[in-house]
């Protein structure tokens, strides 16, 4: 997450004043140095990112926009030529002599976003370049956005790929979340929910006044004579019957900090959680937590229990559990490592809601899901909308670092780390109040750098400070560092960063 942000902070540099919304026209000409310049034209064409010459056509440049709106958005500059000189592609900024001259390219986007509050556009202008750069920031939209051609497109890495077979329209319904698998019918007779014991005890202790059949009905949970997945994920005894390879939770323990788990490290057999949405994600969140609890971590007191704030484990695999995309056929997988905790949902971010505004956007991919578990006692999304948040701010109470969410071709990975805020050179005085020595190896493994070198940069700074000195006559494989003898000549503070 954090590559994108730092890479399109040049987009805000750009700015003069900072926008809440999307604007329409008049558009702003925004003036831009030599230097906020030569970074715009070495920008990386990617999944985010697109370059154009001014010479494109209005229609061929929906195609980007149409591809940019129906993925995760993105910003397209249009006026950046592109030359060859003895085989090598030099950019060069070559804009638009005057604001009209761009006005085809607006009116087509006036044609794809009538409310226009999906886009805004600003030209760029920069001394001793010629002409002006029209910005063009999409946002990722909730329904399907056309190109000029009537072909949706989809962001690829630089690539925008046309969406034309029914299946591949299909796919980006259900990904945008136009479309919910879980009001798909499943192949399976009424009574394998009707006459279930969660149903039953739903109705009676939720729902007094009404019978099994009659509230399914009035659910919109009965398609064509039988239960929608919704019905059978809500209120099945066991749905993975019904629904084999997408409606149960996996969890493993790897042995290792590494960044992949593998089957060298993977202790014991995969656990798989099964049972109706409301008992899988309580069972999952009290396994999770109980195979966390048995990990010691070093600390500044020595080994130490590991132990994650219960709300942000809850509210993360809940958010796993009733966003996920079900129409793939794949169960989410909580991977329990050395130093954290990773929850892999399938299904990429529906509607408008990316990895940047996840925190303040809401979208509910499965609407009956959301908002039929929330009629349960106690139930686990008690407060629809904020359960991100609450995770975050569970960490942040701790001061342990923020979970980090990943967004992959087809999934939703949210990192959950077990790592102090405090700086490294913290950690490592905190250590030593209790320890007469530490080694880089020890040091590693209680800060998390993993660079042998890096760490000796820590050392060396809290030298430089006077408050750290190397152990005296030990031979290199035996090298530590302690706490100065005497700090009353010491220069300066323990620094910070």
């Amino acid at each position: 997450m954090s590559y994108i942000l730092c890479k399109y902070a040049i987009v805000h540099l750009m700015k003069s004043t900072s926008r809440t919304k999307f604007e329409k026209e008049p558009f702003e000409t925004v003036e831009v140095s030599g230097h906020e310049r030569d970074r715009l034209l070495t920008l990386d064409e990617d999944h985010f990112c697109d370059l154009k010459a001014m010479e494109i056509a209005p229609a061929k440049m929906t195609r980007t926009v149409s591809a940019f709106a129906n993925a995760s958005g993105g910003d397209l500059y249009v006026g950046i030529a592109e030359e060859g000189f003895f085989g090598v592609k030099t950019r060069l900024w070559s804009g638009f002599k005057n604001p009209e001259a761009v006005n085809a390219h607006i009116q087509v986007l006036v044609a794809m976003f009538p409310l226009g509050s999906e886009y805004w556009c600003e030209f760029l202008k920069s001394p001793g370049s010629t002409g002006l750069v029209l910005h063009v920031s999409v946002q990722k939209t909730v329904h399907i956005v056309e190109a000029s051609d009537g072909i949706p497109y989809i962001r690829h890495g630089a690539q925008n790929l046309p969406v034309k077979s029914a299946t591949e329209r299909e796919r980006l319904r259900l990904d945008k979340g136009v479309q919910s698998f879980e009001s798909v019918p499943v192949d399976v007779d009424m009574d394998f929910v009707s006459e279930s014991e969660v149903l039953e005890k739903f109705v009676r202790d939720v729902i007094p006044a009404s019978k099994p059949m009659k509230y399914l009905r009035s659910q919109s949970l009965i398609k064509s004579g039988k239960p929608v997945v919704a019905a059978v994920l809500l209120f099945s005894d066991q749905p993975q019957a019904a629904l084999p390879k997408r409606s149960a939770v996996k969890l493993y323990r790897y042995g290792t900090s590494a960044d992949v788990g593998t089957r060298e490290s993977l202790k014991g057999d995969p656990s798989t959680i099964e049972g109706s949405l409301y008992s899988l994600i309580r069972a999952s969140v009290d396994r999770t937590a109980a195979m966390v609890e048995g990990i010691k971590k070093l600390g500044p007191k020595g080994l130490e229990t590991v132990a994650y704030p219960r709300e942000t484990l809850h509210e993360i695999v809940t958010n796993a559990v009733l966003h996920r995309d079900y129409s793939i056929a794949a169960d989410i997988q909580i991977r329990v490592f050395d130093n954290r905790v990773e929850v892999e949902s399938p299904g990429v971010l529906p509607g408008h809601v990316t990895i940047k505004n996840m925190l303040d956007e809401q979208f509910a991919r499965n609407g009956a899901l959301v908002r039929i578990i929330n009629k349960f006692p106690d139930p686990p999304n008690k407060d629809v909308g904020e359960g991100l948040n609450t995770a975050f701010e569970a960490m942040k109470k701790l001061r342990l670092r923020p979970p980090m969410v990943q967004e992959t071709n087809n999934s939703v990975v949210v990192h959950i780390k077990h790592e102090p805020l405090a700086t490294p050179e913290q950690s490592v005085m905190d250590y030593l109040e209790n320890h007469p020595e530490i080694t880089n190896r020890v040091a590693r493994e209680l800060t998390g750098i993993r660079s042998e070198n890096s760490m000796k940069e820590v050392f060396y700074r809290l030298r430089d400070s006077g408050v750290l000195e190397q152990v005296p006559n030990r031979s290199q494989a035996r090298k530590a560092w302690r706490k100065r003898l005497n700090l009353d000549d010491a220069p300066a503070p323990l620094p910070e960063r």
